[in-house]
């Protein structure tokens, strides 16, 4: 702390003897503090309740109110907001007296007889403290701030529905089973849950089941011992602890193995944990929030997902509706993702042109509200001017509409082969090539689009599809699918559901 921060620092001492109440005064007014006295513990009550004070030095006997009643009173819930925090001068030896002082709240303490650089080594350890303390809390506020109900736009009335849901649910610790489209927001969802429950001010741990492999799933949610197996060389807690009496928010919950459902179950039920390689399960106090894009019922009635592991998690169940259904939605969240890529560039974008409003209206948005944020980073990238127009949006979105594409491919005559290959080969292209993004974008995993990919014809320059756990060696490269042979007899074309994964905030 230097000189000028000190200037802005107040000190309290308090002590009934003059001498001494003297003495700390000045050598703390000579490090360039500002001191205020008091000549007994109910004075300094007085003084801490008229505000302002960060710090205080206090003895402990004195005849009105001893500086450890003080203490207790100055730091206890009703005294203040934001009480100071406290060094104790007590008499040298008395060690049962130090203890209870800092039981009370004391940072520190001082026995005499002291040196003064002592005292005011422990008071600039206790302002630090203090510093950081403030700043943690105010970091918390900034990372809950934009998961506040009223920053979440929405005006369509499906989402009015689902504010008025969770605003019912910010006090409770039920757990939550999210559900929804790919790019609906499920996450955002999430975080305004844990943000305005009683849980805000504890962990908030995302995890994405998807994104983990199998084997190391386990280890990553439940932690393991040191030997556990060949690489645990130390002790690690897992992502449950690490959210203990917070909350865990586990997101693509539909793609948990068996095995790990069976133990993810035994969490919800008996509420702890063993990790691998433990003697003895530990307790944990975790709200669960799970999301998925697929259809656990299905999932259930397939025996891929465990019925009573279901009903665990899906306690009370939001419902995000896709951005299709919610078109009122849409130049308020385009409008609102112009302003956010705005202020990280360099440009400044006002606002888009009565054209390029026209045609975010009539797109569809398959990828909802993720595919919406990018594009607008995207035109704010490449617009020259301070508005954006249509040209600066992505081809895709200029020119398809949403009332025409069924009827298009109607009057082209294209089976229901020749549409699927040209949807999957539309959002290879939109994806530059990424068979990764791409799958997760049609709503498929890897080894789904790898097989329709041989169906239609390996991808030229590519040996063999790779297993799922292979890396996606060409998502650099764009691709372009060759033609199925054409149907002799046309079907009825269905709804393709394509998605993206829970865009992050």
């Amino acid at each position: 702390m230097d000189r000028a921060d000190r200037a802005r620092t107040q000190l309290l001492v308090v002590d009934d003897d003059s001498a001494m109440r003297d003495f700390l005064s000045e050598s703390l007014v000579d490090e360039g503090y500002r001191v205020d006295v008091a000549a007994g513990g109910r004075a300094g009550v007085e003084r801490v309740r008229a505000g302002g004070v960060d710090l205080v030095v206090t003895d402990v006997k004195m005849p009105d109110m001893d500086g450890l009643d003080m203490l207790a009173e100055i730091r206890a819930p009703a005294g203040t907001d934001n009480p100071p925090h406290v060094v104790v001068i007590t008499a040298f030896g008395s060690i049962e007296t130090a203890k209870r002082a800092l039981k009370l709240g004391a940072h520190d303490y001082i026995t005499k007889p002291f040196e003064i650089d002592d005292l005011l080594v422990a008071v600039e350890k206790a302002l630090d403290e203090r510093t950081l303390r403030r700043e943690v809390a105010r970091l918390r506020k900034e990372v809950a701030r934009p998961y506040r109900f009223e920053n979440i736009i929405g005006k369509s009335a499906p989402m009015q529905d689902v504010f008025a849901l969770i605003r019912r649910l910010s006090g409770s610790s039920a757990n939550v089973l999210i559900t929804g489209e790919s790019g609906t927001g499920k996450e955002l969802v999430a975080r305004a849950l844990h943000f305005n429950s009683p849980r805000a001010k504890k962990q908030f741990v995302p995890v994405n089941c998807a994104a983990i492999p199998d084997t190391l799933l386990e280890s990553e949610l439940f932690g393991y011992k040191r030997g556990a197996f060949t690489d645990a060389r130390n002790d690690r807690q897992g992502m449950f602890v690490e959210a203990d009496g917070g909350t865990i928010f586990l997101d693509e919950i539909g793609d948990l193995t068996p095995q790990l459902q069976a133990k993810l179950l035994r969490v919800l039920q008996e509420r702890e944990l063993r990790p691998l390689g433990a003697a003895r399960a530990e307790k944990v106090d975790v709200r669960v929030l799970s999301a998925t894009n697929r259809d656990l019922a299905q999932r259930m009635a397939e025996g891929a997902f465990r019925e009573d592991l279901f009903y665990r998690l899906n306690v009370i169940e939001v419902v995000l509706p896709p951005l299709r259904d919610r078109a009122e939605d849409v130049l308020p969240l385009a409008e609102h993702f112009l302003t956010e890529a705005s202020s990280r560039s360099v440009k400044r974008i006002a606002a888009f042109t009565q054209p390029a409003l026209k045609v975010l209206l009539a797109y569809p948005w398959p990828g909802n509200v993720r595919e919406l944020e990018n594009v607008v980073e995207r035109a704010v990238a490449l617009a020259e001017g301070d508005q954006i127009g249509p040209d600066d949006l992505p081809s895709q979105v200029r020119e398809r509409r949403s009332s025409d594409v069924l009827a298009g491919a109607l009057a082209r005559g294209l089976t229901l082969a020749e549409l699927e290959r040209e949807y999957i080969n539309r959002v290879l292209q939109a994806e530059g090539g990424n068979k990764t993004r791409a799958a997760q974008r049609l709503g498929l995993d890897r080894k789904t689009l790898y097989r329709k990919l041989e169906e239609y014809g390996r991808v030229p320059g590519e040996a063999s599809a790779p297993t799922d756990n292979a890396d996606d060696r060409h998502s650099d490269r764009e691709v372009s699918l060759p033609e199925p042979p054409r149907a002799e007899a046309t079907m009825p074309i269905p709804r393709i559901d394509p998605g993206t994964d829970d865009f992050d905030d």
